[in-house]
């Protein structure tokens, strides 16, 4: 791995196309990582045989039939810290993390979730956007915490509600903007100077003024130069 390239692990339950966007940010040199470790807690995951045919360390931890979800998460963390991995990124990885979990990896783990956060977190999210009559929906990347898709929030991109949208029309567009947005606050988070106050995510030095990233950011927002550390 090259020295200026930032060591990550992705978890997936499923066909991780955010992994492979990921990934594809690494090699179009967008993004200044690599990922070091594909992991399933589903063998069948789709995701899994996606990330070995790109040649990607890949490993499996089932969760099922583990025992308590504390021995599962130890197999997991002993995975990860084994790949040398300085941050965790869920791409539909459909497991909650223990408080525990995420004290060991502070402020290292991201998720990526298709609404604008607090707006319907948790599943079906699309269906429960179109059920409410929101006219504007979007995707949120935001630090993990021991909640529920609560953690403080790193970047936002809005799609609009079009008339003729069902949950998969809705889903899909979305998708394409989560595909973009994932690489782009990681990148944020790697090249620039951040810290959290409260529940907000504050880029910049400390002593300047500094923009937010919370919700209704559009998506230009986040690609904006910002001077690195």
């Amino acid at each position: 791995m090259t020295a200026s390239k930032t060591p990550v692990a992705v978890l997936i339950s499923g066909r991780g196309s955010n992994f492979e966007a990921l990934h594809r940010a690494t090699r179009e040199q967008r993004l200044p990582a690599e990922i070091v470790l594909v992991l399933s807690n589903v063998p069948s995951a789709a995701g899994i045989e996606r990330a070995r045919s790109l040649g990607l360390p890949t490993a499996v931890v089932p969760s099922r039939g583990a025992g308590s979800r504390a021995a599962h998460e130890a197999l997991v963390s002993e995975r990860i810290e084994r790949a040398g991995a300085e941050w965790i990124c869920l791409a539909g990885y459909m497991r909650l993390l223990s408080a525990e979990f995420v004290a060991a990896f502070e402020n290292r783990i991201l998720n990526i979730h298709p609404s604008l956060l607090p707006s319907f977190p948790g599943l079906d999210v699309q269906q429960a956007a179109l059920d409410h009559g929101v006219r504007v929906s979007g995707c949120t990347v935001h630090f993990v915490d021991a909640g529920l898709d609560s953690g403080p929030i790193v970047g936002q991109r809005s799609v609009p509600v079009r008339s003729g949208d069902d949950a998969a029309s809705l889903a899909a567009r979305i998708l394409r903007e989560e595909h973009q947005l994932y690489a782009e606050a990681l990148r944020r988070l790697l090249v620039e100077e951040w810290r959290i106050e409260g529940r907000r995510v504050l880029f910049g030095p400390a002593h300047t003024e500094s923009r937010e990233a919370q919700p209704g950011q559009v998506p230009g927002d986040l690609t904006e130069p910002r001077t690195p550390h």
